[in-house]
């Protein structure tokens, strides 16, 4: 925009925050796409773009943070399992099977009751189970990979357990960790956004998939806010996976061998 002086101002192609309220509106809430709102409101009058754009990028980093945190969990449990074994491997695994059969769904219930509902305690409590699957794969690599001809020679000449996990066994596996990584990813997204959905989740006044996906589940005929919401997670799941599997391939040690 550039005035009669010179001076000029840029400004953002949505200006538009999450909780942003336009009081010059006229349309009812919610409110269709138009030149003011690209793709319209929310049943609050909220911009819709501008919460999918921080429901998106809180999505994707919760997403990130759950899967490293639940990947280096898994790793160390399942090298523990799978290098030493013997009565190791048995305690961890009995203890695996009584954790797992712990109802996850009805701790979420619960604890949201006691502690206000909010990205950390979601992390936290995800994080206590999400680790168990990736280890079982960790545990089974180890139990192939101690016993090779490398990992013998290395403990033959005296190799602490600690290094011939770390610098021998580890990188050779590491192939399902990678090649589990984008689902991973994909399923923290989707469980921050059925949580949020359930409304288990982050606050409602929050932006979240989860929450626009409910909106458009109760404004049936406000069409726009469930198309943007699956549009948006569909897009988003197509693009980790991609990325995940790129990613896969460049790191895979046996596929460079």
């Amino acid at each position: 925009n550039i005035t009669s002086d010179g001076n000029f101002a840029l400004y953002l192609p949505n200006p538009y925050d999450a909780d942003t309220l336009n009081d010059f509106d006229t349309a009812p809430d919610p409110a269709k796409p138009s030149e003011r709102h690209i793709l319209g409101t929310d049943d609050r009058g909220r911009d819709l773009l501008a919460r999918l754009v921080y429901g998106f990028c809180d999505s994707l980093l919760f997403a990130l943070v759950l899967t490293v945190v639940t990947t280096v969990i898994g790793v160390v449990a399942g090298a523990v399992q799978g290098y030493f074994g013997g009565k190791t491997d048995l305690l961890m695994q009995r203890f695996i099977e009584v954790w797992g059969g712990m109802p996850e769904l009805y701790l979420l219930i619960i604890l949201s009751s006691f502690f206000n509902p909010g990205l950390l305690i979601l992390l936290v409590l995800l994080s206590l189970f999400g680790w168990m699957g990736l280890s079982d794969y960790v545990r089974a690599e180890f139990l192939k990979n101690r016993q090779t001809d490398y990992v013998l020679a290395a403990r033959a000449m005296g190799v602490g357990n600690r290094e011939i996990m770390w610098r021998h066994i580890l990188p050779n596996s590491l192939t399902p960790v990678l090649a589990f990584l984008p689902f991973r990813i994909s399923g923290a997204v989707l469980a921050l956004t059925s949580l949020d959905f359930l409304g288990l989740g982050v606050p409602a006044s929050q932006a979240s998939l989860g929450e626009l996906l409910a909106q458009g589940k109760d404004n049936l005929d406000a069409w726009w806010i469930g198309l943007s919401a699956v549009a948006t997670l569909t897009v988003m799941l197509l693009l980790l996976v991609m990325i995940g599997e790129g990613l896969r391939q460049a790191f895979d040690v046996r596929a460079r061998s």
